[in-house]
């Protein structure tokens, strides 16, 4: 094996293991900045010793015992740390492991453990949401700074900013490296979520820039959820935003066209959506589905949006799509989880299951919400409306206002193509 091929194989690694180790280092020095520089330390050791005495069998474990015994050197060299060097160093002081297996100290219930503790740290509340994202890819995703920028469009320097204030957040706010328990569970839980879903939601619809879709951080967030439904295999939630992840994503072919433009999904060629990842997405469906009938509590907001992600994926054409569940599914969701993009969402079901000027008539009512103003989606769902009711002048000027605000090129693009579509129906005197 070349260096070369050594340091891939280590990046590799690094990739899949970072986590964990930080994890198990933040554990123990409790303080997720030291932990991710003792990590850092180890993998700088590995890329020196292994292109000379080979890859290790256990490669993740090799870096979990160099971090660890980095970590109890750093402790060691703190004089008024001298307690806690008995406390968390006594294992590895005592009984150092020995031979070319050093994963036989490294126990997969600790880990996870371990692992749990890093996700709940890393989206603390204390933190605000771009930390939150940048802080989770970083540790949990083992992205470099630069691979974060480049993800979402915005300068290395910025994320590194980013990055730095977070653990300097975390450690000014002393913030416990634990689970929450009891009444704490739920919001803490819930801003995981967020971010796992803000990071698939920026690569299914980038916000900005030429390209429409950035599948890399679909996978990352999928990759993320598993991890997640694997460590807390009984809340349902967890369930439920893997089940919208996965059948979403299974959209991911059949919503660009040869030329990268978006295809919308009435639009799409279903028979290039995927199957197995729709099977995953339903049967984790069903698991959440029925961790909420064991507890006999209504299903949470991921569940019920992975519900209506559920019916399009059920439904062999869009003219099959069952729109009524659909809509009732929204004005469960709207009741359980109110916001105006909801109502927004609520207002495209309805209009398809009854109608547009039902639709219409709900979207004119949040005309005046202060959460819509520059958002794209309300001009141009009203836009859709407005042509289906034969009304295309108005609808040209709608969709022309969606494309003055939205910041994806790729959207713009199409969004200025159905405004010039509707003002060439116009122009032929279909006007209504």
């Amino acid at each position: 094996m070349t260096a070369r091929d050594t340091h891939r194989e280590i990046e590799a690694v690094w990739r899949i293991e970072s986590a964990r180790i930080i994890a198990g280092l933040a554990r123990l020095v409790r303080d997720i900045g030291l932990a991710e520089e003792l990590a850092q330390d180890a993998l700088v050791a590995a890329l020196e010793q292994w292109p000379g005495t080979g890859v290790p069998d256990n490669p993740g474990a090799w870096l979990t015992v160099t971090a660890r015994r980095r970590a109890v050197d750093r402790i060691r060299r703190e004089a008024s740390l001298a307690e806690k060097l008995r406390l968390v160093g006594h294992q590895l002081e005592t009984d150092p492991p020995q031979g070319p297996h050093p994963e036989q100290v490294v126990l997969a219930e600790e880990i996870e453990d371990d692992l749990l503790r890093l996700v709940f740290t890393a989206c603390h509340p204390v933190l605000s949401t771009e930390a939150r994202v940048a802080l989770t890819l970083r540790l949990l995703g083992g992205l470099s700074t630069d691979e974060i920028a480049r993800a979402f469009l915005v300068p290395e320097a910025t994320v590194a900013q980013r990055i730095v204030r977070a653990k300097r957040t975390l450690a000014r706010a002393d913030v416990p490296f634990e689970v929450p328990q009891g009444e704490e569970l739920a919001p803490r839980l819930a801003s995981v979520l967020e971010v796992v879903y803000l990071v698939f939601n920026e690569g299914y619809a980038a916000t900005a820039g030429d390209d429409w879709m950035r599948p890399a951080l679909c996978e990352e967030a999928m990759r993320l959820g598993r991890v997640l439904a694997g460590l807390m295999p009984d809340e349902p939630e967890v369930h439920g935003l893997i089940a919208l992840l996965e059948i979403q994503a299974s959209r991911t072919r059949a919503r660009t066209g040869p030329d990268g433009e978006p295809v919308l999904l009435l639009d799409q060629d279903r028979s290039r959506w995927d199957r197995l990842l729709i099977h995953r997405g339903l049967a984790a469906l069903g698991r959440a589905e029925a961790l909420t009938a064991e507890r006999g509590t209504p299903s949470g907001p991921y569940a019920l949006q992975a519900a209506i992600a559920a019916c399009h994926a059920r439904a062999g054409t869009a003219g099959q799509t069952d729109w009524v569940r659909i809509a009732a599914l929204y004005t469960a969701l709207a009741a359980r989880s109110p916001s105006p993009v909801v109502e927004l969402n609520r207002a495209v079901a309805l209009g398809m299951a009854f109608g547009p000027e039902t639709g219409l008539d709900l979207v004119d009512t949040l005309a005046a919400e202060p959460a819509l103003q520059g958002y794209h989606l309300l001009p141009s769902v009203r836009g859709d409306l407005l042509a289906r009711l034969g009304r295309h002048t108005e609808a040209a000027a709608e969709f022309t206002r969606a494309a003055g605000l939205t910041r994806n090129e790729r959207e713009r693009s199409v969004l200025l193509g159905r405004a010039a579509d509707s003002n060439r129906a116009a122009s032929t005197g279909r006007d209504g």
